[in-house]
Formats: C-alpha cells, sequence, structure tokens
C-alpha cells in the first residue's frame, strides 16, 4: 500500500499494533455482549456510536484537520453505512445468543463472501483455486453454525449474515477508496449508525445508570482506538504480513469468553474456525502470487 511521505516501515510494530488492536476490538465485544443483556441492540448502537467520535476525533487531526472528511459520492457512502448499520445489528443481537468466541469464530467467513462478489460486483476474477478455498472454508462455516434446530446454533445465522453485510460493505469500500479517504467513510458510517440507533428510541430504551454508561463509553474509546492501531499497523508494515495476525483475536476471545462467562469453544467450533481461517490464509496468498504475476 501507499505510505504518507516520512512514515517508516517497522514490521514488529506493525504486527504489534494489529494483535493489539485485535485485542481491544474483542474486549469492546466481550463488553457488548454483557451489554446485550439489559439494553437494546439500538439504544446500544447509539450510545457505542456517540463515544467512537471521540478517538476518530484524533485520528482526522493526525491526518490534517476535517478536509479529509469531503464527501465526494452521498450515494455510495449512504450504501456502505447501510451495510455497516445491518452488519452492526446482526453482529449485536447474536453476541446475545452466542458464546463469544462462536460468534467471532463465525464471522471469519466474510474474507470468503468477499470473494464470492469480487467477480459479481467488481469484475475481479477468481480463478479455480480460490473457488476452491472458498468452498473449504464454507464447510467450515457449516460446522461451526451446524443448524440443528437448537436455538443457539440457529442463533449462529446472526454472525454469519453480520459477516455476509460486513463483505458487501468492504466490496462497496473497494468502490469508494478510490475517491473518499478512510476518515470519511467512517466518520459517515459512524455517523449513520448512530442515527439509526437514536431512531428506535421510541421503541423503549432502558434506563441507564453510570455504570452502563461508563461501559458504553469503554465500547466506543475501544472501538475507535482499535481502528486506529489497525491503520497503523497497515502503515508500517505489507498486509501481507499484518493481515494473518488478525486471526489471533480468536484465541482473544477464547480467553474473555472463558475468564468473564466461563465459556470453552467446543470442538465443532474450532475445526470450523479452522477450516476457514486455512482457506483465508490461502486466499491471501493467491492473490499475493497474482500481483506478482506468478500465476493465473
Amino acid at each position: 500500500m501507499t505510505r504518507p511521505v516520512g512514515t517508516s516501515i517497522s514490521p514488529s510494530r506493525g504486527i504489534a499494533f494489529m494483535l493489539l488492536g485485535g485485542a481491544l476490538l474483542t474486549m469492546n465485544d466481550a463488553v457488548l455482549k454483557w451489554l446485550t443483556g439489559d439494553f437494546p441492540v439500538g439504544q446500544i448502537m447509539f450510545m457505542r456510536g456517540v463515544f467512537v467520535f471521540l478517538p476518530v476525533s484524533l485520528l482526522v487531526w493526525r491526518a490534517g484537520g476535517p478536509g479529509v472528511l469531503r464527501i465526494n459520492s452521498l450515494r455510495n457512502h449512504s450504501l456502505r453505512a447501510s451495510f455497516m448499520v445491518a452488519s452492526t445489528f446482526l453482529f449485536i443481537t447474536g453476541l446475545g445468543y452466542l458464546p463469544l468466541p462462536d460468534a467471532i469464530a463465525i464471522t471469519f467467513a466474510g474474507p470468503l463472501f468477499i470473494t464470492v462478489l469480487a467477480p459479481l460486483l467488481l469484475g475481479e476474477h477468481v480463478g479455480w483455486r480460490r473457488w476452491t478455498a472458498v468452498l473449504f472454508g464454507l464447510t467450515g462455516v457449516l460446522v461451526m453454525v451446524r443448524p440443528t434446530g437448537e436455538a443457539v446454533q440457529w442463533a449462529g445465522l446472526f454472525p454469519l449474515c453480520a459477516s455476509l453485510m460486513g463483505a458487501f460493505r468492504d466490496v462497496t469500500t473497494r468502490k469508494l477508496s478510490t475517491s473518499e479517504t478512510s476518515l470519511s467513510m467512517l466518520c459517515f458510517s459512524t455517523g449513520v449508525i448512530v442515527l439509526v440507533g437514536a431512531a428506535t428510541a421510541p421503541f423503549g430504551w432502558a434506563p441507564m445508570t453510570a455504570k452502563d454508561v461508563g461501559l458504553m463509553a469503554l465500547s466506543g474509546l475501544l472501538v475507535g482506538t482499535a481502528h486506529f492501531l489497525l491503520i497503523e499497523s497497515f502503515r508500517l508494515a505489507e498486509a501481507a504480513l499484518v493481515a494473518p495476525f488478525k486471526y489471533f483475536n480468536m484465541v482473544w476471545a477464547v480467553l474473555f469468553g472463558f475468564v468473564i462467562w466461563g465459556h470453552v469453544p467446543d470442538t465443532w467450533t474450532v475445526t470450523g474456525a479452522v477450516f476457514v481461517i486455512a482457506s483465508v490464509l490461502y486466499i491471501m496468498r493467491r492473490e499475493a502470487v497474482l500481483k506478482r504475476g506468478q500465476g493465473g
């Protein structure tokens, strides 16, 4: 990726930022899961979104000020924000029913959906090797979701649909990246999430204590700080090096899930996650090979 003038390359710091950013994102998911027991999803979306703007303001300042928030394509921004709202709503809802490691493992299907959507929406060529990897990964998804009729297993459809909406969001992001800044996309989508969350107030919000507000503020700060660290990780090191480390989030999820709720992922979840992660890593490697012009 193109780095700003004066930005030094530091692979070790890039990896460290990716690991720390992933830890903060997973910690945020743990906070959200805690909140879903007492508050409706719309209220959580609103409160978290408000506090996300605090660390994001630092990113805007570092990037040169409000000028980086200029919007050139309102239509595509709105489309991306719609997918972001759907993904956020579905994932938070799923957290209310699933153990934390299970929910996060299922969202790993996102890159598989992107590979499927790329030829349809972006006109990108996907060869038979990557299609095989997609099928391998989707098999892993089925292993994790395993719709047996039990409610907790059907709840796996929430993070799965969230990852699908996230894939549509990321494909739209690719289109927007030629004319819009990352910060303009982040701020616009966060603003829409806040507005949609506020619109749910008439349907009944639960009263909040100072502790509850503090937890929601913590969630927003964790998300905003995590995105800052992830952005920095890609500035400091090559994407092919740091991207695979995001799957360390599964380790954080197992750790937080066990310490807070005593959740331990079962064999089905672990096996399915291995399938998905292996297929995504192969797809990433294949794309890197194609970019170097060494394969078809």
